[in-house]
């Protein structure tokens, strides 16, 4: 027998003593946790948020009591910060809401904001300071400022990033400090840009290259973990509405300030349901994404390698939104 065969054997042989031994761990009495697992998400599921193994059943929620949406996992991999709904109104952008961080195991809640605005989409910094950002609507122009808080913080010391006067909004960030925004710039007009955070307001304003913006609005934009793609909505037209959106991914360059090659991953015809959300998992060789196509949310998972979509939610009668990938800011 050669040695390679010799070495498959081998390799065989010890795959099936660990499968036999993770079998028997219960009966063992050994830890269930040691065990390997997939990659996990963090959800929406009526109106609770969850922390699950991807396509597995979930557990109790993280959250309860509450309309708890949009959760975004640091990328310390230990919190999530989300938003409470605290009073609903048919104009979603009339909700009072309240920016919160929670520990995925339900541990360390503490509100970053008083629950008397507007305030929708946290996310964290990947620059190692694990710092919130949100956005925060201005009740009188309608337009939404960039906050930005910290870990610990408590209502009243967040700080305002960008003027309530003109319109921004984050959607995600890079390991150099920079946010991925959308802002009314005095200057350079309604573009997307890089902002590079700087003391006393003065920030830097790179503008993005994309031949796509120029025919649409690019929302809920996630750059990749390693920051070489982007997966994002698009909407044909400048007037805002979520049905009929088409889901991209696309190359992305940090240094050049560049979007390029997009391809559409779902909802190419543009049909006119609600899906959305697109998110990186499994360290960017997947998608998640939340889909209302059979009129009730639906989680997908969309594998970059060979193009393939599965569902990933589990329960039938549920509804499914606001996916995320474990210690993946957006």
């Amino acid at each position: 027998m050669g040695d390679e065969a010799f070495d498959r054997r081998e390799f065989l042989g010890k795959a099936a003593r660990v499968s036999a031994l993770l079998a028997a761990a219960p009966a063992l009495g050994l830890d269930a946790a040691a065990a390997p697992r997939g990659p996990r998400i963090s959800y929406y599921k009526d109106g609770r948020i969850h922390v699950t193994e991807v396509g597995k059943p979930e557990g109790a929620p993280v959250t309860t009591g509450h309309w708890d949406f949009k959760p975004s996992w640091s990328k310390t991999g230990n919190r999530l910060v989300f938003f409470r709904r605290l009073k609903d109104d048919p104009d979603v952008a009339k909700w009072i809401t309240q920016v919160c961080v929670i520990g995925i195991g339900g541990d360390g809640f503490h509100a970053l904001t008083d629950g008397t605005r507007t305030e929708f989409n946290p996310t964290w910094t990947r620059d190692g300071r694990n710092t919130p950002v949100w956005n925060r609507r201005n009740p009188v122009t309608g337009t939404y400022q960039i906050m930005q808080g910290a870990v610990g913080g408590k209502p009243g010391e967040e700080v305002a990033l960008t003027d309530e006067r003109r319109h921004a909004w984050v959607y995600s960030s890079l390991r150099d400090g920079r946010l991925l925004v959308s802002c009314d710039h005095p200057q350079q007009g309604y573009r997307y840009f890089l902002m590079a955070r700087k003391p006393g307001g003065a920030h830097s304003y790179e503008p993005i290259d994309c031949d796509l913006a120029r025919k649409g609005l690019l929302d809920r934009v996630s750059v990749s973990p390693d920051e070489t793609q982007v997966c994002f909505e698009f909407q044909n037209g400048f007037e805002y509405k979520d049905p009929g959106r088409t889901l991209y991914v696309a190359g992305f360059d940090a240094g050049k300030r560049t979007i390029t090659g997009p391809r559409p991953i779902a909802n190419e015809e543009g049909k006119p349901y609600w899906i959305a959300y697109p998110r990186w998992i499994d360290g960017g060789t997947a998608i998640v994404y939340h889909s209302h196509e059979t009129g009730i949310g639906r989680l997908h998972a969309y594998t970059l390698r060979d193009g393939s979509t599965r569902q990933v939610s589990t329960a039938p009668g549920s509804d499914y939104r606001y996916p995320h990938g474990e210690a993946a800011p957006c």
